[in-house]
């Protein structure tokens, strides 16, 4: 579940431009004019359906234009998702286990990468304004394609950036995330973005070759 949400935060956007853009439109248009790398920390929860927790872990992340990510999960249970622009890369600390796959160019199913390219954020999703929460402007996205793993994406955002992302299902969980000390445009270390399976582990799939 944590790979999942973690490709679901690659596909945030770095460039658009919004049509009768409302406030929290605005925020993340601004936010996202120029950006070309992103760090951050984060925090996460994942509540049922009747509210209560189900897990909770924190972990740093960082993104750059147009496709790469580093997502890393830490506490009892850590794991590492690597975007490399070709591959998806999961490794799996605690279970030894890395999983690969084919990156997808779908936002819908990585909505942190709409930062990456915010010109996809129509194309892909519905978005509709849904007014102020606590000094936040929240945005809605609802997914266009039917089979998303996310039926809902709230943003939460201020004149500073986004704060906030809640992702929901189908069958009602709902993920939270909250971000601090996010850092735009730092350079950052091309090796974030490579990964290599350490040895002794157990790998799923095979890796598609790097351009």
């Amino acid at each position: 579940m944590k790979g999942l949400v973690a490709m679901l935060l690659l596909l945030l956007a770095f460039n658009t431009a919004a049509n009768e853009a409302g406030a929290a439109r605005r925020q993340l248009d601004e936010f996202a004019h120029g950006l070309s790398s992103l760090q951050l920390d984060f925090t996460q929860t994942v509540k049922s359906q009747d509210g209560s927790v189900q897990d909770e872990t924190s972990g740093r992340a960082w993104l750059q234009k147009p496709d790469r990510m580093r997502w890393v999960y830490e506490g009892d249970f850590p794991e590492t998702i690597v975007a490399t622009g070709r591959n998806v890369w999961i490794y799996d600390e605690d279970l030894q286990q890395v999983t690969v796959k084919p990156q997808s160019d779908q936002v819908s199913d990585a909505p942190l990468l709409i930062l990456t390219d915010v010109s996809k954020l129509d194309e892909q999703f519905a978005v509709t304004e849904m007014g102020d929460d606590e000094g936040l402007d929240l945005l809605e996205l609802k997914s266009r394609d039917p089979d998303s793993e996310f039926s809902r994406v709230l943003m939460g955002l201020d004149s500073s950036g986004i704060h906030m992302m809640v992702m929901e299902d189908a069958f009602g969980q709902r993920t939270e995330m909250h971000f601090r000390n996010v850092i735009r445009n730092a350079p950052l270390d091309s090796k974030l973005f490579a990964f290599k399976p350490p040895k002794g582990v157990d790998q799923v799939g095979e890796p598609v070759p790097e351009k």
